[in-house]
């Protein structure tokens, strides 16, 4: 694992080769499936049957992970990474960079390893963390937009970095990434339900013709 810097509620902790007393790699996974009843399955909206009406529900549904603080917190406008879920300022402040890994000399890598670090901390519990852990390209900044719009921009070739709607579907139903919000770590609320009905969503709003709720 990667050098990381892990903050305590007693000071600052250095982690550099191995893991310090208090410090574990690998946090306990959150349950599979634990919170698939909280988001609706495409299945649910069959009974709408204008197929316009059915694609603004569908998204509206996915939306929910779309705006939650799991993927908001790495979707900035500003190209600065908030925290928690009232999207604080990230601590220490930190900025996208020209990579979007963090500016030069202090990379996202430096704190940040390729799997979640629980700590003994009071106020930090874990330490957030992937092996492609960055923040999302200019191309999908979405903080303090409406979810109509949000969508625009996803849909839109050239407002999304060329993405096709199927490209669009496979990140949000496969990415190691995404699914991060599924397994955030202690101390975070994941995403609603799991990123398999996530991507079953988004899946059946392109099928009934990707329409966008009102902006």
């Amino acid at each position: 694992m990667r050098a990381a810097t892990v903050v305590l509620a007693a000071g600052l902790l250095m982690i550099g080769g191995a893991l310090l007393p208090g410090v574990r790699a690998d946090a306990p996974a959150t349950a599979p499936g634990a919170s698939a009843q909280t988001l609706k399955s495409a299945a649910d909206f069959a009974s709408i049957k204008d197929p316009a009406t059915r694609s603004v529900a569908l998204f509206t549904e996915a939306g929910k992970v779309i705006e939650s603080p799991r993927c908001m917190n790495c979707h900035p406008v500003q190209r600065a990474p908030t925290q928690g879920d009232d999207r604080h300022p990230h601590n220490p402040p930190m900025v996208a960079g020209q990579s979007g890994h963090g500016p030069v000399g202090l990379p996202c890598g430096a704190c940040h390893g390729p799997a979640n670090v629980e700590t003994w901390g009071q106020d930090i519990k874990s330490i957030p963390g992937d092996p492609k852990w960055a923040l999302a390209p200019v191309e999908m900044a979405w903080q303090g937009k409406s979810l109509g719009a949000i969508c625009a921009q996803i849909k839109d070739p050239t407002r999304n970095g060329g993405r096709s709607l199927a490209e669009i579907h496979h990140h949000m139903a496969e990415d190691h990434l995404v699914g991060w919000a599924w397994n955030p770590g202690d101390g975070r609320v994941p995403a609603l339900g799991t990123q398999a009905r996530f991507g079953e969503l988004v899946q059946a709003w392109i099928d009934t013709g990707a329409k966008c709720p009102k902006a």
